[in-house]
């Protein structure tokens, strides 16, 4: 919980600097982004599962 919460909190700091200095945000499109991190999690997952099944 408390990676959750510095990471929001990281975010947030970098969201309200990039609005001050009046550059566009560091952030994907939100499906498009939701979806990628989504398939890097899938994948880490499945990478794991592969390894512990066959290789252990």
């Amino acid at each position: 919980m408390t990676e959750i919460l510095l990471a929001l909190v990281a975010g947030t700091i970098v969201g309200l600097l990039f609005s001050i200095i009046k550059l566009p945000l560091p952030a994907p499109p939100v499906l498009s982004g939701i979806a990628g991190i989504f398939g890097i999690y899938l994948g880490g997952t499945a990478y794991h599962w592969i390894v512990e099944r066959f290789f252990s």
